[in-house]
C-alpha cells in the first residue's frame, strides 16, 4: 500500500516506468527499488573516497561525496515528510546526485571538461545519469541500474542545452526534454536541488573550521552566521567551547533554512495549487527559500568562495588535482584505459577518469609518471 502523500507528489503506482520494463518487486515499492539499486552499486561505494572541498589525503574527519550525500538525504526525506512528498523517491535522488562526481571535487570536473572541450565537454550531473544509465554493470538483461524516470530526471539536476538535445534525440519525451520546452521536474526533485545547497553550506563552514583555513572568528563578518552565533552565545548560561559552539550555530542555521524552506514552499503551493506532478511540471518552481533567506544564503555562498574554496592552500591542492588528471587523460588516451565502455576513446577515458577515488588516481598517477604530486596526511 502506498504512504498517505500529497496528490502533488509522485506516486510509484503512477511512474512513467523504467527504460527496460521489469516485473514488479512483492515486497518494495519502484522508488525504493531504485534507492536499493543505488545504494549497492559500485560508483556509490566509490563516493567514500571522493573529495568534497578537501582532498581526500588530507584527513579522515572532512565530509567526503559519500557523507555530503547521506546528509543531503537526511535533510531532503524530512522535509518531504513535511510536505507530504514522496520520502522513497526523495532519498533515492539525493543519494545519486554525485554517482557521477569525479575526484577531487569541482576542481576535477572543470579539468575534464576541459579535456574534453572537442569531445562534447564533460558535466557531472550527466555523468550521474550515464553512471546509472549505462556505465553501472550489474543485471543480465540491461546496462545501468534501469531506473524509474521520476528518480532519472531528479539525478539530471542541470543539462547544457547541447547535451539535452542529444539525449533527447535518443530518448524523445525523456528526462531531457524539460531543459529544451521549460517546465520543471517533480517537487521531490527540485527539493533535493535545494537540500544540496543547505547541506554543503553548512557542513563546508565545518570542515573550514576544523581545518584551520577558516577561523571561527571570521564568522562574525558573515551577516547570517553572526547572528546565528550571536544568539547562541546569549541563550546558552555558561561559557560554551568553541566546536560546541560551532555545532550549536550550524544547527541553528539547518533548523532556521528547513523551516523556512517549508513554510516558503507551503504558501507557493497554496498559491498555484496543483493537483497532480503534471501540474507541477507547468508551473514555475515551487520549492524554494523566501526571498530574504535566498540572499542570504547567496552572501553566505559568496563569504565562502572568497575565504574558503579560493583558500590559497585550497587553490594549491586544487593545481595539483588538476596536473593528475590532466596528465592521466594523456597517458589513457595514448595507451587505452582498462575495459573500455565507450566507442569514443576519449569518452572511455573520461568515463575511466571520472570513477576514480582520489587516492587512486595519486596512486595511479604516481605509477604512470613516476611523480609524487601529494604528500600523505
Amino acid at each position: 500500500m502506498e504512504p498517505a502523500i500529497a496528490p502533488y507528489a509522485c506516486r510509484p503506482l503512477q511512474s512513467r516506468g523504467r527504460r527496460v520494463s521489469e516485473p514488479a518487486a512483492p515486497d518494495r515499492s519502484d522508488f525504493q527499488r531504485d534507492r536499493d539499486r543505488i545504494v549497492h552499486s559500485s560508483a556509490f561505494r566509490r563516493l567514500v573516497y571522493k573529495t568534497q572541498v578537501f582532498l581526500n589525503h588530507e584527513g579522515d574527519l572532512f565530509r567526503t561525496r559519500l557523507t555530503h550525500s547521506l546528509e543531503v538525504a537526511q535533510l531532503a526525506r524530512s522535509v518531504a515528510r513535511n510536505l507530504g512528498l514522496n520520502e522513497d523517491l526523495t532519498e533515492a535522488i539525493a543519494l545519486a546526485y554525485d554517482l557521477g562526481h569525479t575526484p577531487f571535487g569541482h576542481a576535477g570536473q572543470d579539468t575534464l571538461n576541459e579535456c574534453m572541450r572537442d569531445a562534447g565537454g564533460f558535466e557531472h550531473n550527466l555523468q550521474s545519469l550515464r553512471v546509472v544509465d549505462w556505465l553501472e554493470r550489474r543485471y543480465a538483461r540491461f546496462h545501468g541500474l534501469n531506473l524509474c524516470f521520476e528518480t532519472r530526471e531528479g539525478i539530471l539536476k542541470h543539462c547544457s542545452r547541447r547535451h539535452a538535445e542529444l539525449l533527447d534525440a535518443r530518448e524523445p519525451d525523456g528526462v531531457a526534454t524539460r531543459f529544451l520546452r521549460g517546465g520543471q521536474p517533480s517537487l521531490e526533485a527540485q527539493l533535493c536541488n535545494l537540500a544540496d545547497e543547505l547541506a554543503y553550506c553548512a557542513h563546508d563552514i565545518d570542515d573550514g573550521v576544523r581545518s584551520g583555513l577558516l577561523p571561527l572568528a571570521s564568522l562574525d563578518e558573515q551577516p547570517l552566521m553572526a547572528r546565528l552565533v550571536a544568539e547562541v552565545r546569549r541563550e546558552e548560561a555558561a561559557e560554551l567551547a568553541p566546536r560546541v559552539l560551532l555545532y550549536t550555530a550550524l544547527r541553528r542555521l539547518l533548523r532556521h533554512c528547513v523551516t523556512d524552506l517549508h513554510d516558503a514552499t507551503q504558501q507557493r503551493l497554496r498559491q498555484h495549487r496543483p493537483d497532480s506532478v503534471d501540474a507541477v511540471r507547468a508551473c514555475p518552481p515551487l520549492v524554494g527559500f523566501s526571498a530574504e533567506l535566498a540572499a542570504q544564503l547567496a552572501e553566505l555562498k559568496r563569504f565562502l568562495f572568497a575565504r574558503l574554496y579560493r583558500h590559497p592552500q585550497v587553490e594549491s591542492q586544487r593545481e595539483l588535482a588538476q596536473t593528475v588528471l590532466r596528465e592521466l587523460f594523456a597517458v589513457y588516451c595514448a595507451d587505452g584505459v582498462p575495459e573500455p565502455r565507450d566507442e569514443d576513446p576519449r569518452r572511455a577515458v573520461a568515463d575511466y577518469l571520472a570513477g576514480m577515488t582520489d587516492r587512486f588516481a595519486i596512486r595511479e598517477h604516481q605509477r604512470l609518471t613516476g611523480r609524487r604530486l601529494f604528500d600523505p596526511a
